[in-house]
């Protein structure tokens, strides 16, 4: 048995969206499962990585709010795009893995749950040169290739409390939302043996995700912070 935790959290604002992730992969010590979880945005919106300098994203994009993730990358922007994360508990298989290893995994999960879906995709050989700081201008290697255009990437953070993927998908074609999410759970239990277990964030995950809200991603301080 490979038991994983699954979430739709549905529509968020920026700020809560970033502190729902951190605050999931705070718990996963407590949790000791994986978390698949899928969310959208209220508004539009801007994520940038979290070692990018606000000055350069604020020039670089118009779309507002602009939050730093918890995560690295570049600037994505929000408003239509499907969002997914992906946290693993430290042990974990893939939170032993090389940051280019779960790179790869990821968006090879999402081509084959594409693939189910008959929308033929390709994962990134080599880089493709980009606008600076900009996720969805070229590419990286092993983001997900659609015609050669880029269609998702990731962004990751690795430490002692786990393992946090956020990616973002801009489908090239109409394709109902629903049908992915269910093709990308079905793909893991063909290929990763999982098997889901439906999850709700109880009060104490609940409080955190508010209080990193209210403390970290909607201050100007922390957006700011370099």
């Amino acid at each position: 048995m490979n038991p994983w935790l699954f979430i739709n959290s549905g529509k968020g604002d920026a700020a809560f969206n970033m502190a729902l992730d951190e605050a999931l992969l705070e718990a996963m010590a407590r949790l000791q499962a994986p978390v698949l979880r899928f969310y959208g945005w209220t508004e539009p919106a801007a994520t940038f990585g979290y070692f990018q300098k606000y000055a350069e994203v604020q020039a670089a994009t118009k779309l507002r709010p602009v939050i730093r993730r918890p995560t690295g990358g570049g600037i994505v922007p929000h408003d239509a795009d499907w969002t997914y994360s992906a946290i693993f508990p430290p042990g974990h298989e893939w939170h032993s893995l090389k940051a280019e290893e779960s790179y790869h995994r990821i968006h090879d999960w999402l081509r084959l749950a594409f693939a189910e879906l008959k929308v033929e995709m390709e994962l990134a050989p080599c880089c493709q040169k980009s606008l600076p700081g900009q996720c969805f201008v070229g590419h990286e290697k092993h983001d997900l290739l659609w015609h050669g255009k880029k269609i998702a990437g990731a962004a990751q953070r690795r430490n002692k409390l786990g393992l946090l993927i956020q990616g973002s998908v801009q489908p090239p074609i109409p394709l109902r939302r629903g049908g992915w999410e269910e093709a990308m759970r079905e793909v893991a239990e063909k290929y990763f043996s999982v098997i889901w277990a439906n999850f709700q964030p109880d009060a104490e995950l609940r409080n955190h995700g508010e209080k990193l809200v209210k403390e970290k991603y909607s201050q100007p301080c922390y957006n700011q912070k370099r």
